[in-house]
């Protein structure tokens, strides 16, 4: 019988990549790159934990990267930014508050617009740490609820009249423009879950379906992502749902305003987030730069639970959009401005 890997599932790897090499360093020096791990205090008053994926040589890009509800940056997220790194993207990320290494109630997320302005908040700080990073192009990126962030930051500073075109562009996959209705709570449900939640907003009571189940589609794979030490194992708390659901209805009213140049990517036998919302994005958004890859049968965890054929070929997709997007107008000016204030305003890039 196979040993118990991590959280005790038998056969599971002690790493998301296997069991060796056996520590991190020496799976990032295997694959040619440079990783570090910090913290980064908020203006919230949050330690969250931040990781870099940088490649040995001078990067083409800045990639900022974002995860998903229940996620975390230092399981299977991590096979993404390693990618991107070996290509020449210096990329950087953070456990949102609550999530992850971060500090928190476990998968507390009562306000996705203090976690959008905290994101700003550390991107502008990687940049200001990092000079010769500000004349790099640079692209937001984010999965699941990490994509509905991207676009709330963009929203963000537009409404803050702030000049989107610091950004050259996003990636989006499977973002949660809106939770689907296989996820959502039934009727009569979620009116008594928003009576309660003025009390206990807490509480980890929502009923659902296991994420890992409904979103990893390789059977194997599932169980090197239930194997997540950091991954959490209980129900949606009842504050956290509803702000989805609000963030969620705000951003299915606001995708026409959307402006920054994009990607989004879904796979159309998603049942966590909704493919047609994708479309809607593409279709309504008045981005003159916008891009869409629907792919037949996938499920939701396109970066990871597909098979590697299906996992190379979203790869393929997002580097080449990368790639064709490092020679546009790069905002350097932008960032080094902000960087140059004696102040940091934590609603302001």
């Amino acid at each position: 019988m196979p040993a118990a890997g991590k959280d005790g599932v038998a056969g599971a790897p002690r790493n998301f990549w296997g069991d060796t090499p056996a520590t991190e360093e020496e799976y990032y020096a295997s694959q040619g790159i440079h990783g570090t791990k910090s913290y980064f205090s908020s203006p919230h008053g949050a330690s969250l934990f931040t990781r870099s994926w940088i490649p040995l040589t001078p990067p083409r890009a800045v990639v900022f990267m974002i995860h998903g509800y229940g996620n975390d940056i230092s399981w299977t997220f991590q096979s993404t930014p390693i990618f991107l790194a070996r290509s020449g993207f210096a990329c950087f990320a953070l456990d949102l508050p609550g999530q992850g290494h971060s500090s928190g109630l476990r998968a507390f997320v009562p306000d996705l617009r203090a976690v959008a302005d905290d994101c700003i908040t550390f991107f502008r700080s990687t940049l200001c740490s990092n000079p010769s990073l500000l004349a790099l192009p640079k692209f937001l990126y984010g999965e699941s609820m990490g994509g509905a962030l991207c676009l709330l930051i963009h929203l963000r500073l537009n409404d803050l009249q702030n000049d989107d075109n610091d950004w050259s562009g996003a990636i989006l996959v499977a973002p949660m423009c809106k939770i689907a209705d296989e996820m959502r709570p039934r009727w009569p449900i979620p009116e008594i879950l928003t009576l309660v939640a003025r009390f206990l907003p807490a509480l980890p009571v929502v009923p659902t379906g296991d994420l890992v189940e409904k979103s990893v589609k390789v059977k194997e794979k599932r169980a090197v992502a239930i194997a997540n030490p950091m991954r959490y194992l209980g129900k949606p708390r009842l504050g956290t749902v509803l702000e989805l659901l609000r963030a969620t209805d705000e951003l299915s009213r606001r995708l026409p305003e959307v402006s920054i140049p994009f990607l989004v990517l879904h796979g159309s036998g998603d049942v966590v987030t909704d493919p047609a919302v994708s479309r809607e994005l593409y279709a309504t958004a008045r981005s003159d730069d916008k891009s869409i890859k629907i792919y037949d049968g996938l499920w939701h965890s396109l970066q990871f639970g597909e098979t590697e054929e299906n996992v190379e070929m979203f790869r393929r997709d997002v580097l080449n959009w990368l790639d064709r997007r490092c020679g546009r107008g790069d905002g350097g000016d932008a960032a080094t401005a902000a960087c140059s204030s004696t102040t940091v305003d934590q609603n302001i890039w």
